[in-house]
């Protein structure tokens, strides 16, 4: 296995091992909410200590997912209230929606900055893109409201762990069309070799 192919992998493990484990130990062990915290919490620290290790340092975005997931769980074991636990990605997606939206206004670019070494694109771009992604995180943190206040448990806990990133990747690909525009082909991964 190729380096780069490794560091996928890591990254890989780094964002999807949190939510991952809390539904594997919310379904299998009996639908207890607090053993499945206390797997999102070991899994959101082990996540960022791996990533640390093999990329020597911590991104911006799984650093602060990762922190997310810790505090709030820790709070949720502290206080033994899943509230706090299902209010988390409410809170989460606001913020991204809000630092995006904010950059906006201000006249910052918080998505070139944390992409823009893997992107060319012109600024009238990024700006379309910080809308788009801006307003979808806050539909992200509207529709985590709905589902955990009207749904069972179980509903809210596959939602959480596979519903929204189900959603984020959708809606990545809608955005495809928009970036294939601005896409050189030096941009583009070369062919596999065999």
């Amino acid at each position: 296995m190729s380096a780069e192919s490794r560091r996928k992998w890591v990254r890989w493990f780094v964002d999807y091992s949190a939510p991952i484990a809390f539904a594997v130990v919310y379904f299998g062990f009996g639908r207890d909410f607090m053993k499945a915290t206390v797997a999102i919490v070991v899994a959101s620290v082990v996540a960022l200590l791996v990533g640390a290790v093999v990329e020597r340092r911590l991104a911006p975005m799984p650093l602060f997912v990762g922190l997310m997931g810790a505090l709030f769980g820790g709070l949720t074991l502290i206080f033994h209230d899943p509230r706090i636990m299902k209010v988390k990605p409410t809170v989460l997606n606001f913020a991204l929606g809000a630092v995006l939206l904010g950059g906006l206004v201000a006249r910052k670019n918080p998505l070139k900055a944390v992409l823009g070494q893997a992107l060319v694109l012109p600024d009238e771009v990024w700006r379309k893109l910080m809308l788009r992604f801006g307003l979808f995180y806050w539909s992200l943190a509207v529709l985590n409201e709905a589902v955990w206040r009207t749904q069972t448990e179980a509903t809210w806990v596959a939602f959480r762990s596979f519903g929204l990133q189900a959603l984020t990747i959708a809606f990545v690909f809608t955005q495809l069309p928009l970036l294939m525009r601005y896409m050189k082909a030096e941009d583009l991964p070369p062919p596999p070799t065999e």
